[in-house]
């Protein structure tokens, strides 16, 4: 389904009734930015969430998961530092207590409070300078508190994350914001991080986890920065309906409006966590054309991308074609390696090098792309160019094969020296 949409600023507030806060409650020490995030609505809302499939899951996860079962929620609480997971019963009354400050606060129900937790496993969270400062985060929430929010759910983050994107719908503009935090400890398996989407438009808490569910598949279950699924991995959508379209009660064409706007907010984000993962240089996006099916292309595009071998490669600017084609015959997916071809791309501002015409023909713009395998063959290329190309913040592995006409991305980043630094003195 085609339609228009306008990307706008405003993040989380972006939305008609949403505002948001962030500050400073202290919760770990040296931290000096904002470590603590609160998103309310001033209506209840329908709600949905998708959360980590790590078995180990964090009892901020095990809280929400309960607390969102019927569809409904009007807040979201969250803390940075502390991950609240491997915290035992202790941990699961502190996130009962945020939730219950929270609802305080604000006068609304505490089976109506997202809890969301990151940072160190094991360790209890100081609750009680939440419990201190909760009056401090509500007094600040406003329009314009979306950034403030947006850095106090940041860990290892290099910058904030935030995005927000228009739309029409049944004669009504519609609004839907985000926010996510994610950095490292970062793989496909929804969920990759935390992440927090709201929106004015009317739909029904069941298209809402439809659409949701839906969504991730192509966009945030497409990152993996180093192959590690958190115990904390955490998106939720709030829809408070004050755009005042007719509501969404099941699919068809508005759903498909809605679901595409949704997309396209989802994969700007998924693109921003592999852009900043821990360490990372450069992003690593890569396409699969001419797949059997989607869930081929995608499989073997994520495949790609968290190979530490391909990874290790982008940082050292090497054209090292071997590790992409032995990264896709582990993948256990289906593909003919001898009709396999593999280029790469620098991207400049998101423009692809790559077009692809019906008659199956590869048009390449000579000084910004390179083709190194053909029909499973390594070619002889220029090693300069190749180095160059790798160079860029942006870089594209484009994978063409003849087994169909499906295709699919993911996204990714170089594996740096860096990120074992970050990784080895984490706690610290």
């Amino acid at each position: 389904m085609e339609a228009k949409f306008t990307f706008i600023d405003g993040g989380v507030t972006a939305p008609k009734g949403f505002t948001a806060s962030g500050y400073h409650c202290g919760i770990k020490a040296g931290r000096t930015k904002n470590d603590t995030a609160l998103v309310y609505s001033e209506k209840l809302c329908n709600a949905a969430g998708v959360f980590t499939s790590n078995r180990v899951k964090a009892e901020s996860v095990k809280y929400t998961k309960k607390i969102i079962a019927n569809g409904k929620a009007q807040a979201a609480i969250v803390n940075v530092g502390y991950a609240n997971a491997c915290t035992g019963e202790q941990g699961a009354q502190v996130a009962k207590r945020m939730a219950d400050c929270t609802a305080n606060e604000l006068g609304i129900s505490c089976d109506d409070v997202i809890v969301c937790s990151t940072g160190i496993i094991g360790q209890q969270v100081p609750v009680e300078k939440i419990e201190a400062n909760i009056s401090n985060l509500k007094n600040a929430l406003s329009k314009e508190g979306h950034k403030d929010a947006s850095i106090g759910i940041m860990t290892t983050d290099t910058q904030n994350k935030e995005c927000a994107i228009q739309f029409e719908l049944d004669g009504k503009t519609v609004t839907i914001g985000t926010m996510c935090k994610g950095s490292g400890m970062i793989h496909i398996n929804m969920g990759t991080m935390l992440g927090f989407i709201t929106t004015d438009c009317a739909i029904s808490s069941k298209m809402l986890d439809k659409a949701l569910h839906e969504s991730i598949l192509g966009t945030y279950n497409c990152v993996s920065v180093d192959g590690d699924t958190s115990t904390n991995d955490t998106l939720t959508i709030l829809a408070n309906g004050l755009a005042g379209n007719k509501e969404i009660k099941n699919a068809g064409k508005d759903y498909e409006i809605f679901l595409n706007a949704l997309n396209a907010l989802n994969k700007v984000m998924a693109m921003k966590i592999a852009a900043d993962g821990e360490g990372a240089s450069r992003l690593v996006e890569c396409t699969v054309k001419g797949a059997k099916s989607v869930e081929i292309a995608r499989g073997l595009a994520k495949e790609i991308i968290r190979s530490n071998l391909v990874k290790a490669a982008m940082f050292g600017r090497d054209a090292n074609c071997g590790r992409i084609l032995c990264a896709m015959g582990y993948s256990g997916f289906e593909f003919n390696p001898d009709k396999t071809c593999v280029y790469f791309s620098s991207k400049d501002d998101g423009k692809r090098y790559f077009e692809v015409p019906s008659n199956g023909a590869i048009k390449i713009e000579s000084d910004d792309s390179i083709e190194v395998v053909h029909n499973g063959v390594g070619l002889s290329f220029d090693e300069d160019k190749a180095e160059k190309i790798l160079s860029s913040e942006a870089i594209e592995i484009f994978v063409t094969l003849e087994d169909g006409k499906a295709q699919g991305q993911a996204w990714g980043c170089d594996l740096t020296y860096d990120y074992v630094k970050i990784n080895g003195d984490y706690r610290s």
